[in-house]
Parts: structure tokens; C-alpha cells; sequence
């Protein structure tokens, strides 16, 4: 009988090159093998040395982590490849707006929750609320559960963006 091997999500973050092309190259790796992205975020992190960073949040086994980790370290205008969910520690936030249509007790109650989490008005009408709230990507989940019965109208999502704690940073080792 097979062993079954755990499911875990990864959070890699990627140096580039900033240059045309290069996050399709990046996506079409994962979409030609049929690897899932969970989160995606990418940003110029270096304007006099042309580079970008793409934060990654996947899932797979450790086989197919160890395997897109490789796929990715292959790719042509990659510097480096690093596994934040197991390099050391790190940082994760996402920002979340999040549109909440309600009168009455519902609206009171959203505000509570909003205070709770720590949530900012950004947007209030007679109506509704845009709410902004920071955090892990599972405090955000738990917010838009919790407005759901409220009336939750909308949500817009950054993805995740991390960093590795202490004093080094990516680029330090680029290959």
C-alpha cells in the first residue's frame, strides 16, 4: 500500500530579471506541469540592477515542491530561488479590501469585527463600509468569513509578499 505524502504550501521567493517576458516564462512553467499557484505577487525590488522579486505561495508534496524549486533555478533570467516556508524564518502579510453592504445590527456588527481584526475604514456610506486589513493570509480568511453574514459585497486581494528575517537579503547570493 502507497504511502501518501502531505500536501504543504510553500512560499518561494524569486529574484529575476526585470525584463519583458519573464513572469510568463515563470507562470508557463508552472501551468505546462500542472502546478497550482496559490499567490502571486512580483515587483522591482532593484531599478540600477534591473532585478524583480515574485513571491510564489504553491502546494504539492515535498517531491514536487523540490521539483518546481529546480525548474524554477533552471529558468534563464532566474538569480536565485529561495524557499521561505523552509530557509529560516520569514515574514508574510497580504492586504485585503474588503466591501461589506449592510444597515442596522449587521452594520454595527461589522464594525466590531473590523475593530477586532484591526481593520481600517478606508470608505463608509450609509450603506456600506471598504474595509482594509493586513495580516496572514489566514486572518484574512477568517475576516471575509465573518463578513460573509453581514453582507459582504466584495473582495480584492494583493497576494502575499515575503521576506526572510535577519540581516541578509536575496540578492546577497545571487548566483
Amino acid at each position: 500500500m502507497p504511502v501518501e505524502e502531505t500536501i504543504n504550501f510553500h512560499t518561494i521567493a524569486v529574484l529575476v530579471d526585470n525584463e519583458p517576458g519573464v513572469l510568463a516564462r515563470v507562470i508557463g512553467l508552472f501551468s505546462g506541469r500542472g502546478y497550482n499557484i496559490e499567490s502571486l505577487t512580483v515587483a522591482e525590488i532593484s531599478h540600477d540592477e534591473n532585478l524583480s522579486r515574485i513571491t510564489i505561495v504553491t502546494s504539492g508534496t515535498p517531491m514536487i515542491i523540490a521539483q518546481i524549486k529546480a525548474q524554477l533555478e533552471r529558468l534563464i533570467p532566474v538569480h536565485k530561488v529561495s524557499d521561505l516556508t523552509i530557509d529560516g524564518p520569514s515574514v508574510e502579510r497580504e492586504l485585503a479590501l474588503v466591501k461589506v453592504s449592510g444597515t442596522g445590527e449587521k452594520r454595527v456588527e461589522s464594525l466590531r469585527i473590523a475593530d477586532i481584526f484591526r481593520a481600517r475604514v478606508l470608505d463608509s456610506t450609509n450603506e456600506s463600509f471598504v474595509f482594509e486589513i493586513i495580516g496572514d493570509t489566514g486572518k484574512l480568511n477568517a475576516f471575509v468569513d465573518l463578513m460573509k453574514p453581514l453582507g459582504l459585497v466584495d473582495v480584492s486581494r494583493t497576494g502575499v509578499v515575503a521576506i526572510a528575517r535577519g540581516v541578509g537579503s536575496l540578492e546577497d547570493e545571487k548566483n
